[in-house]
């Protein structure tokens, strides 16, 4: 395990959707690796029991148990034993993604787009909620985890915070809807170089996003928001070739 924030093994659930009858294994595949890339579950964490796992997905654990040998395999999971063993999610490994082509201007419009309305909205509705002292110490670990993050494991914590704050927006749909858009940014950010200046200016604005979630300011929230998937939106674009 690293050093980043502890989570109860269920917590995340709510996001890995029902697979649909049909191409089970292919989608229960698809559904994990997709909480990898929203952070669900970040490099270092053992995933949920194979029970709570299958039943959250609709699948049986015959299916869960091949879809998580072959995410071994593939270098996404390693197997850990004995008492507190399980499948504990590795650093990303090479994914092969080609680069951004102007052929991807039309999805990365449509992605921004879509994350520019949901995203500040959220950010907005969780800086009005009424935050348990429970809720707070959560988001200020994940903050915490984020800051420290190693280049590895840092985008995967990037979407976890993401998703975070829009948990605490108290919208079930909203949640979702974010981490839909999360994970499509995820897929294009993967094409990408990983930029450290750009980098440490996105943890900048990550602090300033939570302190005024903290401090209960929705304006400067969805204001800080904004401008921070403005930067994102820039990076995107500039790398269309």
């Amino acid at each position: 395990m690293t050093e980043n924030e502890p989570v109860e093994p269920n917590r995340g659930l709510q996001f890995l959707g029902q697979v649909r009858k049909g191409n089970v294994f292919e989608e229960t595949v698809g559904q994990l690796l997709r909480s990898m890339r929203l952070g669900v579950f970040p490099p270092g964490e053992k995933l949920p029991a194979e029970r709570d796992l299958a039943e959250s997905l609709g699948v049986s654990r015959a299916t869960l148990r091949d879809a998580l040998a072959e995410l071994q395999s593939a270098g996404f999971l390693s197997i850990q034993r004995g008492r507190y063993g399980g499948a504990v999610v590795s650093a990303s490994p090479k994914t092969g993604a080609e680069p951004l082509r102007q052929t991807d201007r039309p999805r990365v419009e449509d992605v921004l787009v879509y994350r520019s309305v949901v995203e500040p909205a959220a950010a907005g509705l969780a800086a009005a909620a009424p935050l348990s002292a429970e809720q707070r110490q959560r988001l200020m670990a994940a903050l915490a985890s984020l800051d420290s993050a190693e280049k590895e494991t840092y985008r995967p914590l990037d979407a976890r915070l993401h998703i975070m704050i829009a948990d605490l927006s108290g919208s079930a749909l909203l949640a979702k809807a974010v981490a839909e858009a999360r994970d499509a940014t995820s897929e294009l950010l993967d094409r990408i170089p990983f930029l450290e200046p750009n980098i440490e200016h996105s943890r900048e604005q990550h602090s300033r996003i939570v302190a005024a979630i903290m401090a209960g300011q929705p304006d400067e929230a969805r204001a800080l928001m904004h401008e921070h998937l403005e930067g994102t939106a820039a990076l995107l674009r500039g790398f269309l070739n």
